[in-house]
């Protein structure tokens, strides 16, 4: 299983990355803007309609967006993603069934959530396609067999999620910056779903999905004297309200910059939010020159923190920054997930970056460069009918001036080195950053505490938590030795592990929703081949033979020669104890925990094993290999042992290959289901 991970996660990361360096065009005359100017009209019940014709394309699209405020939901948090779940589900009309059916024959897309609607297609459908979207809006059925399904999926959702990295540091860092109480800072657990009722979901409907601040924005291939019919026709028995405007206390920086650290003894990598509070709005004067500050620090591949933390040190494959212009408060983030062992320096790296906005002017060209990014998006995006209708909408709530588009180009242009410098001084904090971070403890700890930044404790749901316990001590007695030969008995024991000549093994997963098979098949006389199947299609085969290898990826096919070969061969065996225990590279470290549980860490070369202190069983492997120029730690994890002909084997395999991939093993086959031809 040694290389299997190596190889997924090159096959995912090359599904899913792209690369990030391109040239800035040197920017042009600034083309002059023509936006169109909605026509607008509201109904009694106080639906505000704005119509912007657009013959161009015979499309159209039309947008509800109920503009509440933010509202804490306490210990009943996932009412609203309920309602969002169910809407769409069948109306008092048509079953959820006939409702699709008719989407799908006219072609076009229709969409619900709990704070609006979407729908668009031809034009010439137009009338039906605003009639599904009004009657999936407003006459909604919310059945508890819809109810108890969704639910399902959401609480599977959360399980999914709860040894997720990326998913925990998302949630803490929110927790930490906002509140718990605050809507920003609440969360969504098993919990509190489980809290939620139908009821309370028809309650929240009623309460909440009503006209008073809504908005319905209508683009396309329409007359306005059409769709002031057919809206009326449609809107006008939606039962006038307002929704409740609760005020929460705007969440407070931290007194002075510190580290809240959340151990995740399973983190391959660090996951790091350097935050502070913010209040911009899209009115403030200072709005423009925000937007190429953060530009300039971080708004890609051409930002200071791309620039230094990727390009410079390859430390991540990637470091940004953003800030969140609303009529609420939010946040200024500058973030990055860099592997363990360079997590303090990238912190230092972030914090001066962040400190050099606010004391130096940024050059000419950088300026310049963000600007032109800022235009060209800009000029290329005002063409898309979505735009003009999100245009035409912020207009709206932000309460933006009528011309504030039109002078858009004008105002980023007219943005000085002074004004980015002030700008980064108000919104971007220096002595008050709240630094986040997830990662292993064992790994991260000593490089944090040796830059002597304060450092405080939070477990993964944010609450204040003990300093984690970091290499234990080894028992007395205990060494490398005696913890491969317990791993050994409590698997079969030596002689039976030596009988062992060939082990087949299926199993089955799914990654991003698509169904995956893997068969592996492996010798003692290191030989192994590798396939791993997509919806029965092959996408990656590895054969390793008695003195040549290949892989073949996508229909690619890669020899393995030298080094590569030599390391893939070592390491094809059923049980790599067997030798590892005889080897004097493998080196007891130290105790960590995995998974909540102590295991022994043996270290030899860029792999470190872990076997469980209680059991003897394996749980854990860690490689540490270079994908695409980065090093990176890679992880599998293994339970769930059981007993095959007097020999136990995990039967559940969980991969982490950029995502947890877990697979569960179906079938295990000793000594038969092999033939020469699979290594050749």
């Amino acid at each position: 299983m040694k290389k299997v991970i190596y190889i997924l996660a090159g096959v995912f990361l090359s599904i899913t990355m792209q690369a990030q360096n391109r040239t800035m065009p040197k920017p042009g005359p600034a083309p002059t803007v023509n936006i169109g100017k909605p026509e607008t009209f509201t109904l009694k019940n106080g639906l505000k309609v704005l119509v912007v014709e657009n013959h161009k394309l015979p499309r159209v699209s039309y947008s509800l967006t109920i503009d509440n405020a933010p509202y804490a939901e306490g210990n009943k948090k996932g009412v609203s993603d309920m309602v969002s779940a169910l809407l769409g589900s069948g109306t008092k009309k048509m079953s959820a069934d006939a409702f699709n059916e008719e989407i799908d024959f006219l072609g076009a897309n229709i969409s619900f959530w709990d704070s609006g609607a979407a729908g668009s297609g031809l034009s010439k459908y137009s009338e039906k396609i605003l009639s599904l979207m009004a009657d999936g809006a407003l006459n909604p059925v919310f059945t508890q067999a819809e109810f108890d399904k969704e639910k399902n999926k959401i609480v599977e959702n959360l399980k999914a999620d709860e040894k997720n990295v990326p998913s925990i540091a998302a949630r803490v860092t929110d927790v930490l910056t906002f509140g718990k109480n605050h809507p920003r800072g609440e969360f969504l657990s098993e919990q509190t779903i489980n809290n939620v009722t139908l009821a309370d979901v028809v309650e929240n409907y009623n309460t909440y999905y009503v006209p008073g601040k809504a908005y319905l924005v209508v683009v396309g291939d329409v007359k306005f004297k059409d769709v002031k019919k057919q809206v009326t026709k449609l809107f006008s028995t939606w039962k006038p309200g307002i929704a409740p405007n609760v005020s929460y206390s705007d969440p407070k920086d931290v007194q002075y910059t510190q580290v809240n650290f959340i151990d995740m003894p399973n983190a391959v990598q660090s996951e790091i939010a350097v935050v502070n509070v913010v209040n911009l709005k899209m009115t403030d004067k200072e709005y423009f020159a925000t937007l190429l500050a953060n530009q300039v620090l971080g708004g890609g591949g051409e930002g200071r923190l791309f620039l230094n933390l990727r390009e410079a040190h390859g430390w991540t494959y990637g470091s940004y920054s953003s800030i969140s212009p609303s009529k609420y408060v939010g946040a200024f983030e500058s973030s990055a997930s860099v592997r363990n062992a360079v997590t303090d320096s990238s912190v230092a790296e972030i914090l001066n970056e962040v400190k050099r906005m606010r004391t130096d002017l940024v050059s000419d060209e950088d300026l310049r460069n963000a600007k032109a990014k800022y235009i060209g998006n800009f000029v290329m995006q005002i063409e898309k009918p979505a735009t003009v209708a999100r245009y035409a909408l912020l207009t709206q709530t932000m309460g933006l001036p009528e011309d504030f588009y039109e002078n858009y180009i004008k105002n980023i242009s007219a943005v000085t080195a002074a004004d980015v410098k002030a700008a980064a001084n108000k919104f971007f904090l220096a002595d008050n950053s709240r630094i986040v971070i997830v990662g292993k403890a064992a790994d991260v700890l000593p490089g944090l505490e040796a830059r002597k930044i304060p450092i405080q404790y939070f477990d993964k749901w944010g609450n204040p938590a003990e300093k984690p316990v970091v290499n234990k001590p080894i028992p007395a007695g205990v060494t490398t030795k005696t913890v491969l030969d317990g791993y050994i008995k409590a698997v079969g024991g030596e002689k039976a592990l030596k009988a062992v000549k060939t082990v087949v093994t299926k199993s089955a997963g799914t990654v991003q929703g698509t169904p995956l098979e893997l068969t592996t098949k492996v010798t003692a006389d290191h030989k192994q081949m590798i396939e791993m199947k997509a919806m029965g299609m092959s996408m990656m085969k590895q054969v390793v033979g008695d003195k040549a290898g290949y892989m073949v990826q996508q229909g690619q096919r890669v020899e393995l020669e030298g080094a590569d070969f030599a390391d893939m061969k070592a390491s094809a065996v059923p049980f790599e104890e067997l030798e590892l225990v005889s080897n004097k590279d493998a080196k007891l470290t130290g105790i960590e925990s995995i998974n909540g549980a102590d295991a022994y860490a043996i270290k030899k070369g860029d792999a470190t094993y872990y076997y469980d202190v209680a059991t003897g069983f394996k749980v854990a492997e860690a490689h540490e290999q270079e994908q695409g120029g980065q090093k990176a730690t890679q992880t599998t994890y293994y339970s769930d042992y059981k007993a095959v002909k007097g020999i136990k084997f995990p039967y559940k395999v969980v991969m982490n290959i950029g995502i947890d991939l877990e697979l569960t093993v179906s079938d295990v086959k000793i000594n038969e289901g092999t033939a020469p031809a699979d290594f050749q």
